[in-house]
């Protein structure tokens, strides 16, 4: 029988062995102790968010150290992330100071716009791109116009993103009821209300997420290209029987495609009776075709 110390409590091990609170340094947002009073259920359910298989023969105490795991492995990912991204932008502020008429991006605050690049595109190109964003009365521009009104409508959807704060929900005169009661998921730490519930995003790091924790390719529909850029947006999942008319491309293509044409991607995590979904739709706010 263990002995007892001044305060009346056990020497023993458990005291020991589950201290409270977060024992995992530099993790500040990682208790370990809440998660170990999670239910089994809820944790496999947390793992399975998480893109973790192979949980159902896995005990309370795997997988809690799973979780805990699959957690501190993303809290590493998205601060490598945010140090890349500030280390990019740091550049990218020092080559616009260099000289009075710097290439690449001249508009504060839009490390992702690039004018230089812009400018290099062809007429074709630009009234493409213009279109695809819902933007009218190209036809009649001069080159110089088009860039303009291609830079002013990129930055002005980079502005928005931002204040947003990444992630959100892209508004215009198309948003359907399904984006007006959807849950709108922002970072890949967001967890759905209860199963069944409908989500949208803007998100790249929640869509490659979702899509690769079912096994989802990034593809185009073969055909419906244009202009040399991917055509329809789709993934194709291994559980579905891979169909010969989508056509493999990679994420960079994918969600060029996808912040071109501002579209929203709605999903679901889960369904009703708590099994994993395949279920998502894109949608553009700007145009009822998407």
């Amino acid at each position: 029988m263990p002995t007892k110390n001044g305060s009346g409590r056990g020497s023993g091990s458990t005291a020991t062995t589950n201290p409270p609170g977060n024992q995992t340094p530099n993790t500040p947002d990682i208790n370990e102790s809440e998660i170990a009073r999670l239910k089994v259920d809820q944790l496999r359910d947390r793992l399975r968010r998480r893109g973790v298989t192979g949980t159902a023969d896995m005990r309370k105490d795997d997988l809690v150290k799973a979780l805990v795991k699959a957690m501190k492995d993303g809290a590493k990912k998205s601060t490598s992330a945010r140090a890349g991204s500030s280390s990019r932008s740091s550049s990218s502020a020092k080559k616009s100071t260099s000289s009075a008429n710097p290439p690449g991006n001249q508009t504060p605050n839009t490390p992702d716009v690039n004018e230089s690049e812009i400018a290099r595109l062809k007429v074709d190109e630009l009234r493409s791109r213009l279109r695809a964003r819902g933007v009218a009365g190209t036809a009649d521009m001069q080159k110089a116009d088009l860039v303009k009104a291609l830079v002013k409508s990129l930055t002005d959807d980079s502005g928005a993103s931002s204040s947003s704060g990444g992630g959100g929900v892209r508004r215009g005169p198309q948003n359907s009821k399904s984006i007006k009661y959807a849950q709108e998921v922002t970072s890949v730490d967001d967890e759905p209300e209860r199963p069944g519930r409908s989500l949208v995003t803007t998100d790249h790091a929640v869509i490659r997420r979702w899509a690769e924790a079912r096994k989802g390719v990034p593809t185009t529909v073969d055909g419906t290209e244009h202009d040399g850029h991917a055509g329809v947006l789709r993934f194709d999942f291994p559980s579905n029987g891979r169909e010969q008319r989508l056509r493999e491309i990679s994420w960079e293509e994918w969600f060029r495609a996808f912040d071109e044409r501002r579209l929203n991607f709605i999903y679901q995590e889960e369904r009703s009776d708590g099994k994993q979904s395949n279920f998502f739709r894109l949608e553009s706010p700007d145009r009822e075709d998407g």
